[in-house]
């Protein structure tokens, strides 16, 4: 989004084994907690999403500097945190009617109420974005949750969750819609046929 130019490095499942056993790469590169992803920078491995990002966000001044501001886009982020650990349980749950219902509760109750509370901060913020008035980090989590849960392949999760909150709808529409997300999720996606199952990213266009 920034134009920065950055290594997108992904490993092999080999690599994944000796980063599991070892803690780094055959390079050196340390993974801190032995996940990932890291983001490896000035020779320094920082792993964590939130904290990616925010240093992402800061480089590419896509991060506020006013500490209030900050702590706005840090309340979003922490939510879509909060989200992924909801439905994580389900994730792994191995007996199918149990793994329904506990969908069927996530998407009558949980899901809907987070949503509501990420539409009615646009809805404050009245800018068509999370916090002031330009697209910040915040924007990028809430649009890569909503596109994974619109893509439909989380079982008895309905695809058209996200549909019925119109700002959202809005805002994941409209970031799709810019070159630079389109040509990211190009670049992504050439690595990513061969992904299956709940994990996969081939998030849609619009929702």
């Amino acid at each position: 989004m920034s134009d920065i130019e950055f290594e997108d490095f992904r490993i092999t499942n080999e690599d994944l084994s000796d980063l599991k056993q070892h803690g780094e790469l055959s390079d050196g590169s340390v993974i801190p907690f032995r996940q990932l992803p890291v983001l490896v920078i000035e020779g320094e491995s920082i792993a964590q999403t939130g904290a990616i990002a925010r240093i992402c966000g800061k480089l590419g001044d896509m991060y506020p500097k006013d500490i209030i501001e900050a702590g706005k886009v840090d309340q979003v982020i922490d939510t879509v945190t909060d989200i992924n650990v909801l439905i994580n349980p389900s994730m792994h749950e191995s007996d199918p009617s149990i793994k329904r219902q506990m969908r069927d509760d996530l998407s009558s109750d949980a899901l809907p109420k987070y949503f509501g509370y990420l539409e009615k901060i646009l809805e404050v913020n009245d800018s068509g974005w999370f916090v002031g008035d330009e697209m910040t980090v915040a924007d990028i989590a809430v649009w890569s949750m909503l596109g994974w849960i619109a893509q439909g392949v989380l079982d008895d999760i309905p695809s058209t969750l996200p549909k019925t909150f119109e700002r959202l709808t809005r805002l994941y529409n409209e970031m799709s819609r810019m070159p630079k997300v389109q040509e990211w999720k190009r670049l992504t996606y050439a690595y990513d046929e061969s992904s299956t199952g709940e994990y996969n990213y081939h998030v849609p266009d619009s929702i």
